[in-house]
């Protein structure tokens, strides 16, 4: 530490501290416009000039570092003359319109100007001009604004890793513009707009219609979009959000957001938003009151208990939920009904693989702090790509990457493109050859430690891939090799694990070698999760096969405080497969589905519509009318993310508080809407609000046993909660397929290398800018992605013939579909890619599933695709 004193106070500060940090320290705050937190210190506007004794001239304190004795002087009248001075130059171009600026009220340069002057200009010449541009869906930018600060660009390369903009031209005629000229061609994550101090870059969606006294509150909360758990803070007027922004420095995302946290928020505001129950009376929906929809709901989950037994009920829990939504939707099934058959979209893919994962490293593998990434030294990915599914989080391995770590990447690059040391992108079937590869690679430069004995045997017990399936991949071997080499040297490595890792070739094979890696380098792992709780799901029991806490389900009883006594069924439940098998059986005869489109989000949609057809009773609680809710015998509204209060838990098991920016529109959130029906049913509990139902998870789950409610507030409560040691040790596990290799001969590519024939295969898209079917409702993220496009690559576009905005029938043998072209760069070859956002026309739609074996999770099938130029 090093003490000195500044403006006659002493202060103690660290070494490598600026005196720009060394005075914020004990409350002397220095006028700053080019600097801001996130940032390498700038230096560049001058307005943090102070005196130091025994220097002749003013310094910079942001660029200053302290030293022992230093004397500093903050506020003297030869700095503030300098100040002004400074103020007087910028105020030369700058236009005087406050009055209708939209950043008036919380304009850095507003402000210092009226404190340090420079009310008068003593320059006549005219001030320089340039257009505004407001052809851009989110951002306007009135460059006649602009004061250079180059906090916009620094964000743009430094924090986000977009290098999406740059300042243009020479002196006077210095601009800010994004490189693809007229219209942004980046990200949008609107985190330029944050730092913007002056009315430069502004929000088109706020413009002429924000001012900061318009916020009658502001609520710190949790995005609603995916598992990074992202901090907000809605600002409210009139029970409308009017904008929601971050804050540097707070959260797991220190004050960044992506498109869909910053600009999605509108979809809440809906005219499409469900505001009373209905029930089907002759075929159609109907609304009624609350009493008689919660009446009906009791009766005939009554009934169909004691005709056909409650294992023949079901529920579906939401990963857009909150931890005491899906607990209460637990408790009805398991505690009240008496089934063990709840389960969720988790399923697919992401319950899967962090049960694998955790039966092979122990129960806390998968729990990591997001921000380590940052700090680790390489980084290999495998599944999808981080900066689609969870933005923030591929943020932390751009940054990672620019501060020397190396970045291997299996599968598509995505956002990661510029990034990386390694592209491992194989043609289709073969990802498992290159993930194979690499782990013989590493065993024979590592060797074992012999600490996990199930794993290391398996390991032996692959088959070397000869020299035409190495060819096969698409993979140069050198390539390989070298990505073997760095990843062997790691110090402090991630591995970080997707979706798409379990829906092609032997899901148990391709995510045991992804462990594997991660065994022999010593790596945390990380799973990427496209919903917001889907992790906090699981912890609270919406699993058929453990109750809250992750413990196992067996008979028995559970004791509460109050002396209530919880009885766990006996029965084996139902995953989200066998529900749809037991609903065409004729085995499941009733279904609660919360927050959730399975019609919608599962492959093979005749099969799913078929099965919720054959129901006696199907309960929907959604937001919006979907493709589920029209099958629906009654149709519940249910709360926005931003109409609750509760907590979820990230995809590193972090828990954090939701909290309620404005009342509920249907006035009742989701679990005390369950909670009633549960009353109903025989519950005795009643629950005044959500911390009370957080209480009572407290008490029946050993994971969350030790924490208490009031140490979420902050960053939240990081895994383990409370210091409860709830972990199990590594066990032996089961893997598909150890000594075969996808052999699938055919063509070859522009490279030389062989992929299956002139097969085509269509594969998910994960769009940056869509999350599922909700921003669909988003007016926002549909004026910059407003429909879908099929994806392909340059080589396949031109062996069909295809150029950019061209229409294609897309055939597969589950159906077809009109759409157009977009070819992308870093799309395999013999693959193209549909998301599945838009209605209309979506992946699911034109793709079936299969159950695997092993993980009991989702493979696509009938997915090879046959394109036709319209």
């Amino acid at each position: 530490m090093v003490k000195l004193t500044i403006n006659e106070q002493e202060v103690e500060a660290g070494r490598d501290s600026t005196i720009l940090e060394a005075a914020k320290s004990v409350g002397i705050i220095i006028p700053t416009l080019c600097h801001t937190k996130g940032l390498e210190a700038y230096g560049g506007c001058r307005m943090c000039l102070v005196q130091i004794e025994r220097v002749p001239r003013l310094q910079t304190a942001c660029t200053t570092k302290v030293n022992e004795g230093m004397v500093v002087f903050t506020e003297t009248e030869e700095i503030n003359k300098a100040r002004r001075a400074v103020l007087e130059f910028l105020l030369i171009n700058h236009p005087l319109d406050c009055p209708v600026c939209d950043k008036a009220g919380e304009c850095l340069l507003q402000d210092h100007v009226a404190r340090y002057g420079a009310s008068e200009g003593r320059f006549a010449e005219g001030k320089r001009v340039h257009p505004e541009n407001v052809n851009d869906p989110f951002i306007v930018r009135n460059m006649q604004r602009c004061i250079l600060c180059a906090r916009c660009t620094r964000m743009c390369g430094e924090a986000q890793g977009a290098y999406a903009i740059s300042v243009t031209g020479r002196g006077a005629h210095s601009f800010v513009e994004p490189f693809s000229g007229d219209r942004y061609n980046c990200e949008y994550c609107g985190n330029c707009l944050t730092v913007c101090p002056v009315g430069a870059i502004m929000s088109r969606l706020h413009r002429h219609s924000y001012r900061p006294w318009y916020v009658e509150k502001e609520v710190e909360t949790v995005c609603g979009f995916c598992g990074v758990g992202c901090t907000t803070f809605l600002q409210m007027r009139a029970a409308t959000i009017i904008r929601t922004l971050p804050k540097l420095g707070t959260g797991v995302n220190k004050g960044l957001l992506c498109v869909r946290g910053r600009f999605g928020y509108d979809y809440v505001e809906s005219e499409g938003r469900l505001k009373t129950p209905m029930i089907r009376v002759n075929g159609v929906l109907e609304p009624v009151s609350w009493e008689k929809a919660l009446a009906y709901i009791t009766t005939r989950l009554k009934d169909i208990a004691k005709r056909h037994s409650p294992k023949a009920i079901a529920a579906i829990a939401s990963g857009m939920c909150s931890n005491e939504d899906n607990y209460m939707l637990q408790k009805l099934m398991r505690f009240v009904i008496g089934s063990n058959n709840i389960d969720s979209t988790a399923r697919l893919s992401y319950a899967p693989a962090k049960t694998y994962i955790e039966k092979i490293f122990g129960t806390a593998a998968t729990a990591n702090n997001i921000s380590d990434i940052e700090k680790s030294d390489g980084i290999f990915t495998a599944g999808g790509d981080p900066t689609a599914i969870n933005p923030v989080l591929g943020i932390q391995i751009r940054s990672a990457w620019r501060r020397g770590a190396k970045v291997v990447v299996s599968g598509q690059p995505g956002g990661l493109g510029n990034f990386i040391d390694y592209d491992l992108n194989s043609v289709p079937l073969h990802e498992e050859t290159v993930l194979n590869t690499i782990v013989i690679g590493l065993a024979e430069m590592k060797g074992y430690t012999g600490k996990n004995p199930y794993i290391e045997k398996k390991i032996k017990a692959l088959r070397v891939p000869c020299e035409p399936e190495l060819r096969a991949t698409g993979v140069l071997l050198e390539n390989m090799e070298e990505a073997i080499d760095d990843l062997s040297r790691l110090k402090n490595p991630v591995v970080v694990v997707g979706p798409a890792l379990l829906q092609s070739g032997i899901p148990s094979k391709n995510l045991f070698l992804v462990a594997a890696i991660a065994y022999l380098i010593d790596a945390r792992v990380y799973l990427l999760s496209k919903k917001p709780n889907y992790r906090g799901l699981i912890d609270m029991g919406c699993v058929p096969d453990s109750i809250p806490g992750g413990l196992p389900v067996r008979p028995g009883q559970i004791k509460l405080k109050k002396g209530v006594t919880l009885t766990v069924p006996s029965d084996k439940g139902m995953n989200l497969f066998e529900m749809i098998e037991g609903a065409l059986d004729g085995s499941l005869k009733a279904l609660y589905v919360m927050g959730e489109n399975p019609v919608f989000n599962l492959p093979d949609r005749e099969k799913t519509e078929k099965a919720l057809k054959a129901l006696e009773l199907l309960v929907v609680q959604d937001i919006f009318m979907t493709e589920t809710t029209r099958h629906a015998h009654v149709v519940i509204p249910a709360s926005a993310w931003s109409e609750k209060d509760g907590t979820m838990t990230n995809l590193g098991g972090r828990i954090q508080f939701l909290r309620k920016g404005a009342a509920v529109s249907t006035g009742r959130s989701e679990w005390r809407v369950i909670a009633d029906i549960a009353k109903a049913l025989g519950m005795n509990e009643t629950y005044s609000d959500s911390k009370e139902v957080w209480e009572e998870i407290t008490q029946i789950s050993v994971l969350h046993s030790a924490s208490e409610y009031e140490e979420i507030k902050g960053v939240g409560l990081m895994w383990p909660y409370g210091s409860v040691q709830f972990q199990g040790g590594a066990e032996d596990f089961e893997v598909e397929g150890l000594e075969i290799l996808p052999e699938v001969p055919g063509r070859k590519t522009s490279e030389g290398c062989v992929v299956p024939g002139n097969k085509l295969y269509l594969l998910p898209e994960r769009s940056l800018f869509h999350s599922g079917s909700t921003t669909r409702k988003s007016k926002a993220i549909l004026s910059v992605s407003p429909e879908p496009y099929l994806a392909i690559n340059t080589v396949e576009a031109g062996r069909l013939g295809l150029c950019n905005d061209d229409t294609v029938w897309v055939k597969t043998a589950r159906g077809a579909a009109v759409v157009t072209v977009k070819i992308v760069m870093d799309c395999p070859e013999g693959v193209v890619m549909l998301s599945n956002t838009f209605e209309k026309v979506n992946f699911n739609a034109l793709v079936g599933y299969a159950v695997d074996p092993v993980l009991k999770c989702m493979v696509l099938t009938d997915n090879e695709a046959h394109i036709e130029k319209l």
